[in-house]
Parts: C-alpha cells; structure tokens; sequence
C-alpha cells in the first residue's frame, strides 16, 4: 500500500483506490476459523440463528451470521465471517490490526428472508457488509477504527428510500468490550468493528473536523450500529440544511 498523498482537513490521510487490476480468484472457507469466530460470537451476543452462505467466493468467503432479536437484544445482529481470513496490508507501525470483521444491527421488523433480499432496500446492508469485507483484499489495503468508505465517488445512497451513502467503522458499542477483539494465536487478533451507515454530510463533518467531532454527536444522540431509517442527520446544523 503506498503512502497516502491527500489528506483531510482534520489531518487525516485519504486513500483513493484504481480500478481493481487483480484476477478472480476463487476462495472457499475454512472451516476451523469459521468455528471459532462463531463461537465468540455466541459466546459474547448469543446463539447464531441461520447463516447467509456465499455461494461464489472471490478472495475471501464471506458469510454472514445472523443473531435475532432476544430479550438481551432486541434486534438482529449481522456479523461477517471470511474477512480475517486473509491479513489486511495495513502500514507500519499497524501491524496488529492486520485482521478484521464486521457486523451491524438491524431492526426487529426488517425483512431478512431469501426472497426479501430481491428489493435493495432490504438488502443492503447485507451488501455492504460483504463489500467492506472483501475490500482490503480486492485493493491490497486496510479498514480499520474511525475509517470512512463512501458508497461511490460521488458517494450514491445505498438503495431507494435512503440517504445513506458512506460508512464508518467504529466500536460495537451494542457488544461489551471483552467482544471487540478476539485473540486466535500470539500472531493472530481479530478485531471486530462496527459499521455506521452516514448521511454525506456527516461524512463531510468527519473528514472536516475528525472522527471525535462525529463520535460525540453520535454519542448525544445514543446512536449505535442499530440501523434506524430516518434518524437524524447528526451534520445538519453545521452546514447549514435547517
């Protein structure tokens, strides 16, 4: 991964990547680091319900793991699997984030069937995190804490009905830390990060004035990883929409 030569005005590097050069290569998952994702997962958030298999796998096999609503928790909870099977090309000094997963939370009432996954709208979130995942595979790069990913350059909303266009990775702030990492060899740490879907203009505020300035806005307002179509969009009053 060469060095960035752009930064944000908060000081933050900004990775743009060429159109992917690489061949397909099929991959196929294994079966042990399957296992034992799955069991922290159940260990720290509860049983696995049912898994959405990737048939076709390029690089890496992601699948993902669907926790549903509980007392505990009430909402689905969407982890990926496949992302850590490959270390990601992080820069120096980053060395022990080179592995990573995914998840998010949706709403008790989302549609999660096979034949839901036919309206985007349902879909997406799924898509996304399977294109986060396989992303630092694709282009040879990393995804970690605080790192934004615009759907798009311009950033496109996600499906119809949203205005959902970029996503932040962030803490799973729905999971106790203890969850946030998981240590597979002395070599090995998995760290699991949470996706947040953002508006553009939050997006805008992160890269103007820095993860914490989002952070704290997403914290006032007790936001989550939960997805809530609608909410309110935390960047408003800064430029200027009210």
């Amino acid at each position: 991964m060469s060095a960035p030569s752009e930064f944000t005005e908060s000081g933050n590097p900004v990775y743009r990547h060429k159109p992917r050069e690489k061949p397909f290569e099929m991959a196929f998952g294994e079966a042990g680091h399957i296992k034992l994702l799955e069991q922290h997962y159940e260990k720290h958030l509860g049983k696995v319900d049912w898994v959405f298999h990737e048939l076709v796998s390029d690089l890496v096999h992601i699948d993902i793991h669907i926790i549903a609503p509980g007392p505990d928790r009430n909402f689905y909870t969407l982890l990926t699997t496949g992302m850590s099977a490959r270390s990601m090309k992080t820069p120096e000094g980053a060395e022990d984030y080179s592995y990573g997963e995914l998840m998010l939370c949706l709403p008790p009432d989302w549609p999660l069937k096979q034949e839901d996954f036919k309206n985007e709208k349902n879909y997406w979130p799924v898509r996304l995190l399977k294109v986060l995942a396989r992303m630092p595979h694709e282009y040879d790069t990393w995804l970690s804490f605080a790192h934004t990913i615009p759907n798009g350059d311009p950033a496109e909303p996600y499906a119809p009905g949203t205005k959902f266009c970029c996503a932040m990775l962030a803490a799973p702030l729905t999971a106790k830390q203890e969850f946030w990492e998981f240590k597979v060899t002395p070599e090995m740490t998995i760290h699991i990060y949470s996706v947040l879907p953002l508006y553009q203009e939050e997006a805008d505020l992160k890269l103007k004035m820095g993860a914490k300035e989002i952070f704290d806005r997403f914290d006032k307002q007790k936001f989550t990883e939960l997805v809530i179509m609608g909410r309110k969009n935390v960047a408003k009053k800064l430029f200027g929409i009210f």
